[in-house]
C-alpha cells in the first residue's frame, strides 16, 4: 500500500486551511461584491491552481503559469469578499506556497502585491488608520515568516537528499575498495601457493618418477605411494587456487551496508540463499541498488524501498520498487542507461516500470 508523500500532505493541509477560512463565504455567511456561485467558482480555480502548482513533476514554465493564475484568483477572491474574516489568509498560502515554484526575488514580489491588496481591503473595512496599519503589518509579518520557513523547510529537505544520497556513494565505494582489497589478497595468495608450494610439488613428482625407473622393487613401491601423495597434494593446490579466484563476495551484506541508515528512506534487502554470483555481476548489482537508491531519493518521493535479489538455473534477477509518485513515461536518465548497458554487455537487460511507484529489474544469466 502506498503510502502518503510530502507533496499530497502539504496539498491536503493547505486544502484545509483554504476551506476553513473560506467557509463563511461558501455557506453565505458573508456577503460577497459578486454572486455567490461566480465567487465559489473563483475559489475553486483558485485552490485547482494551487494544488497544480505544487503536485507532481510538471515543467518549472507550467507550474509557474499556474501559480499566476493562483495568485491573481486569490486577490478576486479576498476583494470580492471584504468582510470574510480571515480570508487573507488565503494570500498567506500564496506566499508559502511561492518558496516552490519561483525563486525567492519573484516570491517577494508576490508578498508585496498581496500586501498591496490587504491595504486596498483594509481601506475599505477597517475603522481607523490605525487598525488599518496593524492588520497590513500583521499579514506582511505572516507572509514573510511563512515565506521564509518554506525557504528552510526546502534548504533543509535538500540538504538531507544530499546527505543521504553522499552516504550511499560512501557506503559504495566502501564495498568497492573492500571488494578490491579481497580481491588483490586473493591474487596474491593463489600466485604465492603456485609459484611456490605448486613449484616444488611438481619438482616432486618429476624427480619421483624419475626414481620409479631405478632398481629395486621395495623403493619402487614406496616411490608410487609418494608419487600418488604427491600428486593429490599438487590437486589440492590447484583447487584452492581455483576456488580463491572465483569465491563468490557476499552480495546480501554488500546491499545492506550500501542502504542502511538512510534518513527518510526505509529501505528493505532480500538476497535469497540459492543466489550466488561472480565478482563482476556482483559489482553490477551493487552499481544498480546504488543508483536506484540514490534516485529514489531525489526524484520519487518515497518512504519505502523494497529490493530483492532472486536466482534459478537460468537467470539472476534484482528487483527493486518504491511507493514513491512513479512516471507515467519514464525516460531512462544517464545513470539508468549506463546500468542498462552493463547489464546487456553481461548478456542481461535492465527494465522499469512506473505505473505503481518505480520498479526497476534487472536481470543477468546465472553463473
Amino acid at each position: 500500500m502506498r503510502r502518503v508523500g510530502t507533496d499530497e500532505w502539504s496539498g491536503l493541509a493547505m486544502l484545509v486551511v483554504a476551506v476553513a477560512v473560506a467557509g463563511p463565504g461558501l455557506f453565505g455567511a458573508v456577503e460577497t461584491t459578486i454572486p455567490q456561485g461566480w465567487w465559489i467558482a473563483l475559489f475553486v480555480l483558485f485552490m485547482l491552481s494551487l494544488l497544480a502548482a505544487v503536485a507532481g513533476r510538471t515543467s518549472r514554465l507550467y507550474r509557474s503559469g499556474v501559480f499566476a493564475l493562483a495568485v491573481v484568483t486569490s486577490w478576486a477572491v479576498v476583494l470580492s469578499a471584504p468582510r470574510a474574516g480571515l480570508l487573507p489568509v488565503l494570500l498567506v498560502l500564496t506566499a508559502a506556497v511561492s518558496a516552490y515554484v519561483v525563486p525567492i526575488p519573484a516570491g517577494l514580489i508576490v508578498v508585496g502585491l498581496n500586501t498591496l491588496v490587504i491595504a486596498i481591503l483594509t481601506a475599505r473595512v477597517a475603522g481607523s488608520p490605525t487598525d488599518a496599519t496593524v492588520v497590513i503589518g500583521f499579514y506582511l509579518l505572516i507572509q514573510l515568516a511563512t515565506l521564509l520557513s518554506s525557504v528552510t523547510l526546502l534548504r533543509e529537505q535538500r540538504m538531507r537528499r544530499e546527505l543521504a544520497e553522499a552516504h550511499v556513494e560512501l557506503q559504495a565505494a566502501s564495498i568497492r575498495l573492500s571488494e578490491s582489497a579481497r580481491t588483490a589478497e586473493r591474487l596474491r595468495i593463489s600466485r604465492e601457493l603456485h609459484d611456490l608450494i605448486g613449484h616444488q610439488l611438481t619438482v616432486l613428482t618429476l624427480e619421483l618418477e624419475t626414481a620409479r625407473h631405478l632398481d629395486g622393487a621395495p623403493a619402487r613401491a614406496h616411490v608410487e605411494r609418494a608419487d600418488l601423495v604427491a600428486r593429490e597434494l599438487l590437486g589440492n593446490v590447484r583447487a584452492t587456487v581455483g576456488q580463491l579466484r572465483t569465491e563468490s563476495p557476499d552480495l546480501e551484506q554488500a546491499l545492506r551496508q550500501m542502504a542502511r541508515d538512510l534518513p527518510g528512506l526505509d529501505v528493505s534487502i532480500d538476497v535469497s540463499p540459492g543466489v550466488r554470483v561472480d565478482e563482476e555481476k556482483s559489482a553490477a548489482f551493487v552499481r544498480a541498488t546504488q543508483e536506484i537508491v540514490t534516485n529514489t531519493i531525489r526524484h520519487a518521493d518515497a518512504c519505502e524501498l523494497w529490493i530483492s535479489v532472486t536466482a534459478d538455473d537460468r537467470v539472476t534477477v534484482l528487483d527493486a520498487r518504491d511507493d514513491g509518485r512513479g512516471a507515467r513515461n519514464p525516460v531512462l536518465g544517464n545513470g539508468l542507461r549506463g546500468l542498462s548497458e552493463r547489464f546487456q554487455a553481461l548478456g542481461g537487460d535492465l527494465t522499469v516500470d512506473g505505473a505503481d511507484g518505480f520498479r526497476v529489474i534487472a536481470r543477468v544469466p546465472a553463473s
